[in-house]
């Protein structure tokens, strides 16, 4: 059953302006392993931008209540690239209340903008 869907974009020069204009914009945003690719370089403005968009979607799939904290969501990615979300703290409180038990994610990045979708699954 699905519990919510979320959708959300993100400019990727207004994204990395605004990482730019506030250096610890990221930290905030990112645990650190969201700011590294597998091999240990600094992931690019765009991967971050469609992280950023998933962590919206994310909370657009859970109705969008306050006081969800941005590192309690975690897109991490599978071997083969498949995008997921490791959830914590605030957003795993929530996706209890409301049943969730599996996540879908699909990021995108084209054109100037990122994208990302997420399905809740109970």
């Amino acid at each position: 059953m699905i519990v919510g869907v979320g959708i959300d974009v993100a400019e990727i020069d207004r994204f990395a302006a605004a990482l730019e204009r506030t250096p610890a914009l990221a930290e905030r945003l990112f645990v650190p392993a969201e700011l590294l690719l597998p091999g240990g370089e600094r992931r690019g403005v765009a991967s971050l931008a469609a992280r950023f968009a998933a962590k919206e979607a994310l909370a657009k799939a859970l109705g969008a209540p306050g006081g969800l904290l941005w590192r309690d969501a975690e897109v991490v990615a599978a071997d083969n690239g498949r995008p997921s979300l490791r959830v914590r703290g605030t957003v795993a409180a929530r996706a209890d209340e409301l049943g969730v038990r599996h996540w879908h994610v699909s990021l995108s990045h084209d054109a100037g903008v990122a994208s990302a979708v997420v399905i809740a699954e109970g």
